[in-house]
Protein backbone atom coordinates (compact mmCIF):
# COMPACT_ATOMS: atom_id res chain seq x y z
CA UNK A 1 0.00 0.00 0.00
CA UNK A 2 1.13 3.76 -0.97
CA UNK A 3 -0.16 6.51 1.15
CA UNK A 4 -0.49 9.49 -0.83
CA UNK A 5 0.67 13.22 1.24
CA UNK A 6 -2.19 15.69 1.63
CA UNK A 7 -1.84 19.05 0.01
CA UNK A 8 -2.27 21.56 2.47
CA UNK A 9 -2.99 21.96 6.31
CA UNK A 10 -6.74 21.41 6.33
CA UNK A 11 -9.31 18.18 5.22
CA UNK A 12 -9.22 14.38 5.76
CA UNK A 13 -6.03 12.15 5.18
CA UNK A 14 -6.17 10.54 1.99
CA UNK A 15 -6.66 6.51 1.48
CA UNK A 16 -4.51 4.48 1.07
CA UNK A 17 -3.80 3.46 -2.76
CA UNK A 18 -3.15 -0.33 -3.60
CA UNK A 19 0.17 -0.33 -6.11
CA UNK A 20 0.22 -3.30 -8.04
CA UNK A 21 3.73 -3.03 -9.74
CA UNK A 22 6.91 -1.13 -8.87
CA UNK A 23 8.48 0.35 -11.79
CA UNK A 24 12.10 -1.52 -11.67
CA UNK A 25 13.72 2.34 -12.96
CA UNK A 26 13.99 5.29 -10.87
CA UNK A 27 13.38 8.15 -13.79
CA UNK A 28 14.15 8.77 -17.28
CA UNK A 29 16.06 11.00 -18.64
CA UNK A 30 16.49 12.84 -22.11
CA UNK A 31 20.03 12.20 -24.51
CA UNK A 32 20.83 16.05 -24.50
CA UNK A 33 18.69 17.54 -21.52
CA UNK A 34 18.95 21.59 -20.80
CA UNK A 35 21.74 22.31 -18.26
CA UNK A 36 18.63 24.04 -15.99
CA UNK A 37 15.26 22.13 -16.30
CA UNK A 38 13.50 21.34 -13.03
CA UNK A 39 12.44 17.37 -12.92
CA UNK A 40 8.97 16.48 -13.28
CA UNK A 41 7.86 14.07 -10.71
CA UNK A 42 5.49 11.46 -10.69
CA UNK A 43 3.78 10.02 -7.81
CA UNK A 44 3.72 6.25 -7.66
CA UNK A 45 -0.05 5.97 -7.48
CA UNK A 46 -0.15 8.46 -10.98
CA UNK A 47 2.31 5.66 -12.27
CA UNK A 48 -0.63 3.13 -11.69
CA UNK A 49 -3.00 4.99 -12.92
CA UNK A 50 -1.36 5.30 -16.25
CA UNK A 51 -0.48 1.80 -15.94
CA UNK A 52 -3.68 0.37 -15.65
CA UNK A 53 -5.80 3.10 -17.55
CA UNK A 54 -3.20 3.07 -20.82
CA UNK A 55 -1.40 0.50 -20.84
CA UNK A 56 -3.40 -2.30 -19.95
CA UNK A 57 -6.67 -0.72 -21.37
CA UNK A 58 -8.77 -0.88 -18.12
CA UNK A 59 -12.00 1.85 -17.84
CA UNK A 60 -11.75 4.18 -15.26
CA UNK A 61 -14.21 2.67 -13.07
CA UNK A 62 -11.93 -0.66 -13.04
CA UNK A 63 -8.61 1.14 -12.45
CA UNK A 64 -10.57 2.28 -9.31
CA UNK A 65 -11.78 -0.90 -8.16
CA UNK A 66 -8.18 -2.35 -8.31
CA UNK A 67 -6.48 0.45 -6.63
CA UNK A 68 -9.28 0.78 -3.69
CA UNK A 69 -10.37 4.26 -4.72
CA UNK A 70 -13.07 6.45 -6.56
CA UNK A 71 -13.62 7.06 -10.24
CA UNK A 72 -12.92 10.47 -9.72
CA UNK A 73 -9.89 10.38 -8.05
CA UNK A 74 -8.48 8.13 -10.85
CA UNK A 75 -9.36 10.86 -13.35
CA UNK A 76 -7.76 13.40 -11.29
CA UNK A 77 -4.29 11.10 -11.03
CA UNK A 78 -4.52 10.40 -15.08
CA UNK A 79 -5.30 14.19 -15.91
CA UNK A 80 -2.17 14.81 -13.56
CA UNK A 81 0.63 12.03 -15.38
CA UNK A 82 -0.66 12.95 -18.58
CA UNK A 83 -0.24 16.43 -17.94
CA UNK A 84 3.63 15.78 -16.06
CA UNK A 85 4.48 13.29 -19.10
CA UNK A 86 3.70 15.46 -21.84
CA UNK A 87 5.40 18.90 -19.93
CA UNK A 88 8.57 16.32 -19.93
CA UNK A 89 8.19 15.69 -23.57
CA UNK A 90 8.20 18.74 -25.28
CA UNK A 91 10.11 20.72 -22.74
CA UNK A 92 12.88 17.72 -22.56
CA UNK A 93 12.84 17.72 -18.63
CA UNK A 94 13.54 15.11 -17.03
CA UNK A 95 11.26 12.34 -15.28
CA UNK A 96 11.90 11.05 -11.38
CA UNK A 97 9.90 8.46 -9.78
CA UNK A 98 8.86 9.13 -6.34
Amino acid sequence: MYRRRRRGRRGRPPKPVRIGVTPPAGGFYPLNPPTDQEPVYLEPAEIEVLRLVDQEGLSQEEAGERMGISRGTVWRLLQSARKKVAKALTEGRPIHLR
